[in-house]
């Protein structure tokens, strides 16, 4: 496509008139702008300054490497601290109608751009805009999941902390809530560390346990009873009455190969102390 190049006049031009771009570009953006503070605050974000840098790539024709490296940290800086995409569409929108508002008022001006002209400055400037977006979006879209892949990592591991404290025992404190997706984890892992570090002894804590509904309670009797079948004892201990009262009306029971102790420490004292 062939390129019409912006000459220095209506650099000159946009530069001179900054603070009337400001003001035109914040009456056009007219949910950001109360957001701008908020942003620049939790997110270091100046979308003001930004709007500049943007304007400068989207008239220099010969920027298109750097236009994508804007837009690839843009991306980045808005996926790491969750600001809402809404808002980034629309202020880009809003710089897109400034941005052509002034050239309006400077071709009215100087009559720098015949008709034909115009019509390649659209695609073109337009082009730069929607291929900040698409840059953008990409670079969002792909540090976001990787965010919430890293972030999934860490809560896996943490949420089922398995520690060993001998060669053949371990212990699996539990700590907070217990849902779906973390009984799921437990599963997975408690079965796979099992026959990974040959346990033959598990202790698993539930005296940090907010609460656990029946779905989740059942679940966990599952878990107990794989870890039976991998040929390893359970050990249960902090059991609250709630939980307690919760397996009765379930019917449920452990079998008699899993044991239950009032406290962690009462466990600990009959493995090495009553031992």
């Amino acid at each position: 496509m062939e390129k019409i190049f912006i000459d220095e006049d209506f650099k000159k031009y946009f530069k001179s008139h900054k603070q009337d771009f400001e003001n035109h570009l914040l009456n056009q953006a007219v949910n950001v702008r109360d957001k701008i503070d908020d942003i620049l605050k939790f997110g270091e974000i100046d979308l003001i300054n930004n709007a500049h840098k943007l304007i400068n790539f989207i008239i220099d024709g010969e920027k298109q490497a750097e236009l994508r490296l804007f837009a690839k940290q843009e991306g980045i800086a808005w996926a790491t601290h969750s600001l809402t995409l809404s808002f980034k569409l629309e202020w880009v929108q809003a710089i897109r109608r400034t941005l052509w508002s002034f050239l309006q008022k400077f071709n009215n001006q100087t009559q720098k751009f015949n008709l034909d002209a115009i019509f390649l400055l659209e695609k073109q400037l337009n082009n730069n805009v929607d291929d900040f977006l698409n840059s953008f979006f990409i670079s969002y879209s792909t540090f976001k999941d990787s965010l919430i892949l890293a972030q999934r990592e860490v809560v896996e591991k943490l949420s089922v902390p398995i520690i060993p404290i001998t060669p053949t025992i371990c212990i699996l404190p539990l700590i907070g809530t217990i849902d779906s997706f973390r009984t799921t984890v437990l599963e997975e892992k408690v079965l796979t560390e099992i026959n990974r570090l040959q346990i033959e002894t598990l202790i698993i804590d539930l005296s940090g346990i907010a609460e656990m509904e029946n779905k989740v309670i059942e679940h966990l009797m599952k878990t107990i009873y794989g870890t039976s079948m991998m040929g390893c004892r359970t050990i249960i201990t902090g059991l609250r009455p709630d939980v307690v009262r919760q397996m009765i009306n379930l019917g449920i029971k452990f079998d008699k190969e899993t044991k239950t102790f009032g406290t962690l420490q009462q466990a600990l004292n009959e493995f090495f102390i009553g031992k």
